[in-house]
């Protein structure tokens, strides 16, 4: 499998990423990817030559593998890393389908774009993504429990008992290295269930944002929408509209409607 090309997609759709969408790469790729191809595969490659039973019945020891083991966990770890990066190919696909859309629109519309940042996370893009970290959750909480239900727990017995045909009866069957196998098994359920978590957290991030923006502008709508509908008036006239009045003027008229008063009672 080339895992080269899988670190490649994961680094293009990082720089489209939240910080949790960084840490559920750190934690798919450096820590689930390396540690499944540097040990996990030495761990259980020699696992079918070494399963023994006690007992010489020809065929007998095959049986009882393909019924411990119905399904390798390599094989389970591998599909399961394969179906919790591709819901990152939807996003990949929208992001350059909305590329391709905005050289076209500038082609024809003289160098004006259609989208200011066509990898920024709006509109439709934002739902893509919100669906890919719906999916990359819901792949590993589904490959988690059907390892559950596989192997009935995560937990890898030393001695398991067998009596299919062909074995004569109830033979005892030896799992190799079952200590380490089982450190391998709860470090890969564990990390999965922190990719899960990230998921969980980075769509509430998500949503939350979106919700803030969305009452942000509902506000800003009603400011406008209010500041059109009232337009302010002006209650008082300014002090320069005033008439002032010189004092010594009124006192001056006052004076003479008196002596005019005066000269009207002597003549009578």
């Amino acid at each position: 499998m080339n895992w080269s090309a899988l670190e490649a997609l994961l680094s293009g759709v990082n720089k489209y990423s939240t910080s949790f969408g960084r840490v559920w790469l750190s934690m798919v790729f450096i820590f689930r990817v390396l540690v499944f191809v540097v040990a996990a595969q030495r761990v259980w490659g020699d696992e079918n030559k070494d399963f023994v039973c006690n007992t010489l019945q020809p065929g007998c020891s095959n049986v009882c593998y393909d019924s411990v083991f119905p399904i390798s966990h390599i094989r389970l770890w591998a599909l399961q890393l394969i179906f919790v990066t591709c819901p990152s190919l939807m996003v990949m696909g929208h992001v350059k389908y909305r590329e391709q859309k905005d050289q076209k629109y500038s082609a024809v519309h003289k160098g004006a774009h259609l989208y200011a940042n066509p990898g920024k996370k709006r509109g439709g893009l934002w739902w893509t993504y919100l669906v890919s970290l719906v999916f990359k959750a819901g792949f590993d909480a589904g490959f988690l429990y059907l390892l559950y239900y596989i192997y009935e727990g995560y937990d890898m017995p030393r001695v398991v008992k067998c009596s299919l045909d062909p074995c004569p009866n109830v033979v005892d069957c030896y799992i190799v290295r079952p200590t380490e196998k089982k450190i391998f098994t709860l470090f890969m359920v564990i990390s999965s269930a922190v990719c899960i978590l990230m998921c969980i957290c980075e769509m509430i991030y998500l949503i939350v944002k979106r919700l803030q923006k969305l009452v942000k502008k509902h506000k800003e709508n009603e400011r406008i929408l209010f500041a059109d509908q009232h337009e302010i008036t002006v209650l008082t006239k300014p002090r320069s509209e005033y008439v002032r009045i010189d004092p010594t003027l009124s006192s001056t008229h006052n004076l003479n409607n008196d002596k005019k008063e005066e000269k009207m009672t002597s003549k009578l």
